[in-house]
C-alpha cells in the first residue's frame, strides 16, 4: 500500500518533514564547504585521500537517502538504513581510493573516478528496494510500489534539479543587473565557497519538500515522460531488429573494427530495458497494441544483443587480456543477460501480458548490488583482476616488454601497480627491467600513437617517380613511424645515400623533423633524426624539390634539403619528434 497523498497529510507532519529536510540540507551545504576548505587549504581530512573520499561520498550521497525516506519511512528504520548507507558509501569510496578505482583531485569537493556513480546506483538501488517494503511492512513490497516509488523518486531528482539550476541562473542574473550599476556585493556573495555550497544543498533541498507535497504535480510528470518514452519502444525495436538483420550480410568483422562494439551493444540492451519498462509501467493497464507487440520483440532481441556484447568483450580480453573497462564490462553483461532471460520468459509466456517482467525487474535489483558490492571491494577489484592478468600475459610471452604497457600499472592501478613495476624494476629480463624503471620515475602518462594505423605504402615520395623499396614497406617495424599513423599522406618521404655505402637511406618527414632509416642486415632501422637549425621550415615543399643532400660538418653531419641544413642526431641521442602530438590515446593493452 502506497503512502497517502502529502496534499492530505497532517499539516504539522509535512512542517516536521519540511524542516528535518532544510536542516538536512544545511547540515550537508556546510559539510561540503568544510570539505572545499580542506581540500583548498590542503589540511585534514585533505591530507589522507582514503579519508577524504570516505567522509566526502558519505556528505554527497547520504543526505539523499534521508531526503527521500523522510515522509514516508519509519525514523527508526530510516536512522538504520542510514547507517548501512553511511558504512557502504565510505567504505566504498575508501576502498576504491585505495585500488586505484578513484582518487582525489586538486580543488573538487567529489573524487573521480567510476566508483563514485556505482556507489550512487548503489545507494539509489537499495533505497527503493527497502523504502516500498517499509511502507508495505514486509520484505518485498509489491511491484506497483517499486515502480511507484522508483519513478517518483526519478522524476524528483530531477525536477530539484532544474529548480536548483534556476535558481543559480537567478542570481547570476542579479548579479549582472547589479553590477551595471556599481553594486558588486551579490557578485561577490555567489562566489564565496561558504555561501554557495550551503545555498546549493538548502534549495535542492527544499526542492525536494515541494515536489513531494505536490505527489500530482510529480506523478502527471511521470505519466507524461513515460508516455514519451514509450512510443520511442517502436523506434528502438525497428533499429536493434535492422541491425541484427543486417549483420549476417555484414558480418562481425565490421563491428570488431570500432573496437567499442561491447559499449555500443550493452547500451542498445540498456535502451531496450529502459523503453520496454516505460511501456509496461506498473502493469496495471495494457498499452495500445503496438507498444504490447514492440515490448516482446524487445524482450526477444535483448539475448542476441546481449551474447553479442560478452563475445566482444570475449575476444579482447581472450587477445589483449584484463582491463578495469572490460571488468566493468562483464559485469553488465551478466546482469544484462539476467534481463534477457526473465524478457525473453515474459514475452513468450502466454498469460498476463509480460507479467515475469515483474519478478525479473526485483530480482535484478538484488543481483545489481550483489555485482556492484563485488566490484567495488576486494572480491573482484577489477585493479588487481586487471594487473594480476597482464602481468601474466608479460611473463608468459604473449606482450613483448617494449609494448607492454606500464603506464597502466603507474597511473591507473594504484598501489597495487606500483607494488607491480617495484616487481618488474627487478626483473631478470633486462628490457622489462629497464621499462619498468623509466615508468616509475615518470610523472605523467606518455601519449603516443597507435603505430598499427601506420600504412607504409601511402607515404608520397619525392621526387615523383621514385617508390619506397619493398623490403622496407613490408619490414620496417610501423611504430617507428608513430607519428604518421593519424595521417600517413602527411609524411612524405624521400631517398639518399647519407652514409657513402652505396644504398640509399629513407627519409620520412615526422611533424617538423626528417627520420633517416638504414638498411643493416638486412633490417632497416632508424638511424637518427634531422632536424631544422632555424625552427620549424616548410619541408614538404623543399623534399618535393628532390634536391637532397649531406655537408660534412665537423663534428656532425647536416642534411641539406633544398636550401635548407637539418642537424643529424644519432638514434641513440634523439629526441621525440618536435611537435609530435599529446593529444592522442595512450598506448594501451585495450584495442
Amino acid at each position: 500500500m502506497t503512502d497517502p497523498a502529502p496534499e492530505t497529510a497532517d499539516p504539522k507532519a509535512v512542517r516536521r518533514v519540511a524542516m528535518l529536510r532544510l536542516v538536512t540540507g544545511l547540515a550537508q551545504g556546510l559539510l561540503l564547504f568544510c570539505l572545499d576548505h580542506a581540500l583548498k587549504a590542503k589540511v585534514w581530512p585533505a591530507t589522507q585521500p582514503m579519508v577524504f573520499a570516505a567522509i566526502a561520498a558519505v556528505v554527497i550521497f547520504v543526505p539523499f537517502v534521508v531526503l527521500a525516506g523522510l515522509s514516508t519511512m519509519r525514523l527508526s528504520r530510516l536512522a538504520a538504513w542510514k547507517l548501512v548507507a553511511v558504512l557502504v558509501a565510505a567504505g566504498l569510496a575508501a576502498y576504491a581510493v585505495h585500488s586505484g578505482q578513484a582518487e582525489i583531485r586538486p580543488r573538487s569537493v567529489i573524487p573521480e573516478g567510476v566508483a563514485m556513480l556505482a556507489i550512487a546506483a548503489l545507494l539509489f538501488i537499495g533505497h527503493h528496494l527497502v523504502q516500498p517494503a517499509e511502507m508495505e511492512r514486509r520484505p518485498i513490497a509489491r511491484f506497483t510500489t517499486y515502480f511507484d516509488e522508483t519513478w517518483k523518486h526519478g522524476v524528483q531528482l530531477a525536477l530539484s534539479a532544474l529548480f536548483t539550476g534556476a535558481f543559480w541562473l537567478l542570481l547570476h542574473l542579479a548579479s549582472a543587473l547589479f553590477s551595471m550599476i556599481g553594486v558588486e556585493a551579490i557578485d561577490k556573495l555567489i562566489d564565496q565557497p561558504w555561501f554557495s555550497w550551503p545555498a546549493t544543498a538548502v534549495m535542492f533541498a527544499a526542492a525536494v519538500q515541494l515536489t513531494d507535497v505536490r505527489a500530482g504535480l510529480v506523478r502527471g510528470v511521470r505519466t507524461v515522460s513515460l508516455t514519451l518514452l514509450a512510443w520511442l519502444l517502436p523506434l528502438m525495436v525497428l533499429i536493434a531488429a535492422g541491425f541484427l538483420a543486417t549483420l549476417p550480410f555484414k558480418g562481425l568483422d565490421l563491428l570488431w573494427a570500432t573496437k567499442k562494439a561491447a559499449a555500443l551493444l550493452l547500451t542498445a540492451a540498456a535502451f531496450l530495458i529502459v523503453l520496454t519498462n516505460a511501456a509496461y509501467q506498473d502493469g496495471t493497464e495494457r498499452p495500445p497494441t503496438v507498444l504490447a507487440w514492440a515490448a516482446r520483440i524487445a524482450g526477444l532481441l535483448l539475448a542476441p544483443i546481449t551474447v553479442l556484447a560478452g563475445y566482444a568483450i570475449w575476444l579482447r580480453v581472450n587477445q589483449y587480456g584484463l582491463t578495469p573497462e572490460r571488468v566493468y564490462g562483464g559485469a553488465c553483461v551478466v546482469v544484462a543477460a539476467g534481463y534477457a532471460i526473465g524478457y525473453a520468459i515474459a514475452a513468450l509466456k502466454p498469460g498476463a501480458w509480460m507479467k515475469p517482467l515483474e519478478a525479473t525487474n526485483i530480482a535484478l535489483a538484488f543481483v545489481a548490488i550483489a555485482v556492484l558490492l563485488v566490484l567495488f571491494t576486494p572480491i573482484a577489484d577489477p585493479v588487481r583482476l586487471s594487473v594480476d592478468s597482464q602481468l601474466a600475459r608479460l611473463g608468459s610471452g604473449k606482450v613483448k616488454p617494449e609494448a607492454f604497457d606500464y603506464d597502466f600499472l603507474r597511473f591507473d592501478a594504484g598501489k597495487r601497480g606500483e607494488a607491480a613495476l617495484d616487481r618488474l624494476a627487478g626483473d631478470p629480463d633486462a628490457a622489462v627491467a629497464r621499462e619498468a624503471k623509466a615508468a616509475r620515475k615518470r610523472t605523467e602518462r606518455r601519449y603516443r600513437l597507435d603505430a598499427s594505423r601506420v600504412d607504409l605504402r601511402r607515404l608520397p615520395v619525392y621526387p615523383a617517380g621514385r617508390s619506397l623499396p619493398e623490403s622496407f614497406v613490408t619490414g620496417l617495424e610501423t611504430s617507428e613511424l608513430f607519428g604518421c599513423a593519424r595521417e600517413p599522406g602527411q609524411c612524405p618521404a624521400g631517398l639518399l645515400d647519407i652514409d657513402g655505402d652505396g644504398v640509399e637511406e629513407v627519409l620520412v618527414r615526422v611533424f617538423n623533423q626528417v627520420q633517416i632509416f638504414r638498411l643493416h642486415d638486412g633490417t632497416w632501422k632508424s638511424f637518427g633524426v634531422a632536424t631544422p637549425e632555424c625552427g620549424p621550415i616548410k619541408l614538404e615543399e623543399l623534399m618535393k624539390t628532390g634536391r637532397f643532400g649531406v655537408a660534412p660538418s665537423a663534428p656532425r653531419q647536416d642534411l641539406l634539403v633544398g636550401g635548407a641544413r637539418l642537424s643529424i642526431t644519432p638514434e641513440d641521442k634523439a629526441c621525440p619528434p618536435a611537435g609530435a602530438r599529446t593529444d592522442e590515446a595512450p598506448v594501451s593493452r585495450a584495442r
